[in-house]
């Protein structure tokens, strides 16, 4: 590293506030100098070396904290968890601070080299790697138990006295980007590098996600239109919407990875490398030393954790998959009853009541799903996995299992085991439209309402006050401080992933189900913009180069969607007419096709490659150019050691 810790100021006159903590009231007084003591410290202290002041009210100073840095801390900073940014050549390299003057639109004065969402990961970065030395305890909570080692912020939070840590909003840069993203109705792309800039790079990919699953369902809505008006009941010439709707599901998402790659190689996370993954703050367990780092950490036992998750996790889950199949039991004696007061009544009446059933269980499916996802948190949580990312992992396998049998269990009875066509079309477009209304209002409409609420009630409090800097820095943090949490955005891609089964695995037999989609993605951009901008506190920004675990999500359920489509085609009267004597040559007719189908899905996925040719050219130099480099130091190294042979 070009520049020492050491030559670092820890105040500065231009105090740009970055990040906000607040402590729990009543912390005590030494727990607080501490902690503050900890964060100027110097880092050859064990310090973070940033800049902190606390928040000064008419009611005087309050346990909240403002956290900055000074441009060459945050320049140092960058280096350290890797930032990748632009060089002059157009190239895109690791940043490091000796070889600053190469990157483009570098200057000493230029402040804005680096984004603001970047400024505040760097700050989280180096909060959370604030770690304890010779402390036993927290001063002044001695139930609040330390080692050498330990995340000092993941301990203060677990123990209640660290409420929350965010990031600050950017007034001006939030009116800009919400004029160009939601502010007028138009037809055009999101401005995904501003979103990128702003809110980093999870939150500006899933964005784009939505927005090229959005475009692609548009061929799948223009062809289903015209299926839907004049072939109705024709279930032959739904063969070709089928065929096509596999062939769709396949090139879509691999197309998506070459349009990831793109945008991840721009904005700089295709390279970054992965950073050691620490203990996540609820991981808990006896002290002992991580044979990796040789730290001091919690150690638990893997056999205890497999003991929790086969004899306690698996048989809940089992237990809730079970209880959602008697749920739609009751829903189709619903339908039946519907269906004989219909037939006694034959009025307008009657005709709505068939769809009030449908209506009932899609609303109670949201239920059980929101319910269903605060038992598997606890569940997962309980497990007690050492790492974030299993964590994860473990989570989206436990609610992704309950929420396709909970949406899709009563589709694939109607078609396979009630083989009604008519009943699956209604029954299909009242759930899909249902859940559509019902997630648009609870995620947006719902919150948004709320915050409106309370942002009034704030501003009446505050008029009557003055408006110098300091005032409207208190004012900003008062209202964002008690804003929604944004939870990340595993619920966002949850939803798309219903909605692309709903679409993919049932499309011969209802195709306007892509237009739906269409028509509610279209809101769902304005509205997920809206929350992002004005619901919820600004989330701190998080690189990553995909979409993870999802992209395998859905690639599977293109997979389920050849085996149902088939059978549905099979299934259909034209069909079964084409095989009057053997009904063991249509099954294996079915098979062969759907073999067919999935191995040119496959070829397809094979052929198509993740990334551009263009992108793995820029890789490959960036590769060959860090063994060259790595092979003049070895080379410098013995020369070295040959000249002091030499010498001695």
């Amino acid at each position: 590293m070009g520049e020492s810790w050491s030559f670092l100021d820890t105040a500065e006159s231009n105090f740009r506030p970055l990040v906000v903590i607040e402590l729990a009231k009543g912390t005590k007084e030494e727990t607080i100098e501490w902690f503050t003591k900890r964060i100027v410290d110097k880092k050859a202290d064990g310090g973070a070396q940033l800049l902190i002041k606390p928040l000064v009210t008419e009611n005087g100073v309050e346990n909240i904290y403002l956290v900055g840095a000074s441009h060459l801390r945050l320049l140092l900073g960058a280096e350290t968890v890797g930032l990748v940014k632009e060089c002059s050549d157009n190239s895109m390299r690791t940043f490091t601070y000796s070889s600053r003057k190469t990157f483009k639109h570098f200057a000493d004065d230029n402040h804005d080299f680096l984004t603001m969402a970047e400024c505040q990961y760097i700050i989280k970065h180096e909060l959370e790697n604030l770690r304890a030395k010779n402390e036993k305890i927290i001063p002044g909570y001695p139930q609040a138990k330390l080692y050498p080692g330990k995340s000092i912020v993941r301990r203060l939070l677990t123990s209640g006295i660290l409420v929350q840590i965010f990031p600050l909003h950017d007034r001006e840069e939030l009116k800009k980007l919400s004029h160009s993203w939601y502010g007028r109705v138009k037809v055009g792309y999101q401005p995904l590098d501003d979103i990128r800039c702003y809110f980093g790079e999870t939150i500006a990919l899933y964005f784009g996600f939505l927005e090229y699953f959005t475009f692609a369902l548009i061929p799948m809505a223009v062809i289903g239109i015209p299926y839907y008006v004049f072939a109705w009941e024709d279930y032959d010439k739904y063969v070709m919407f089928a065929t096509f709707n596999l062939l769709w599901s396949t090139v879509i998402l691999e197309v998506w990875k070459r349009m990831c790659a793109i945008l991840t190689y721009r904005w700089g996370t295709l390279l970054m490398k992965r950073q050691f993954e620490e203990p996540r703050p609820g991981f808990h367990g006896v002290l002992g030393i991580n044979p990796v780092t040789g730290r001091e950490e919690p150690v638990y036992s893997s056999i205890k954790r497999q003991l929790r998750i086969y004899l306690v996790s698996l048989p809940f889950v089992c237990l809730c998959l079970y209880f959602s199949l008697y749920v739609m039991m009751i829903y189709f004696d619903l339908e039946q009853w519907a269906l004989d007061y219909h037939k006694e009544n034959e009025s307008n009446f009657s005709s709505l009541m068939l769809y009030v059933p449908s209506i009932i269980y899609a609303i109670v499916i949201e239920i059980m799903n929101r319910i269903y996802r605060y038992a598997a948190e606890f569940l997962t949580s309980w497990e007690n996995h050492r790492l974030e990312s299993s964590y994860q992992n473990h989570l989206i396998l436990k609610v992704l299992v309950f929420n396709f049998l909970n949406c899709f269990a009563s589709l694939f009875y109607i078609a396979f085991v009630l083989f009604d066509m008519k009943l699956l079309r209604q029954s299909l477009a009242t759930l899909l439209i249902t859940s559509q209304i019902l997630n648009q209002f609870a995620e947006s409409l719902l919150p948004y309402w709320l915050q409106k609420r309370y942002n009034r009630r704030m501003k009446k409090r505050m008029c009557s006050r003055k408006t110098d800097t300091d005032l409207s820095v208190a004012e900003q943090v008062n209202m964002e401080k008690e804003m929604g949490t944004y939870l990340g955005t595993f619920d966002d891609y949850l939803e798309l992933f219903l909605q692309f089964g709903y679409v993919s695995l049932f499309s011969c037999v209802y195709p306007l189900a892509a237009v739906f989609a269409v028509l509610n993605n279209i809101t769902e951009i304005y509205s997920d913009a809206l929350k992002m901008c004005r619901v919820y506190k600004r989330p701190f920004a998080e690189p990553t180069a995909s979409i993870g675990v999802w992209q395998l999500a859905f690639e599977t359920m293109s997979v389920i969607s050849v085996v149902t489509n088939c059978i549905l085609i099979g299934m259909s009267p034209e069909v079964d007419a084409l095989f009057p004597d053997s009904k063991m040559d249509l099954v294996l007719t079915v098979a062969l096709v759907e073999h067919l189908l999935l191995a040119i899905k496959f070829i397809m996925a094979f052929v198509i490659p993740d990334k551009p040719r263009e992108i793995q050219m820029k890789l490959a130099k960036l590769e060959f150019e860090s063994l060259e480099a790595l092979k003049q130091q070895v080379r410098a190294f013995q020369m070295q050691f040959h000249f002091l042979l030499i010498h001695h």
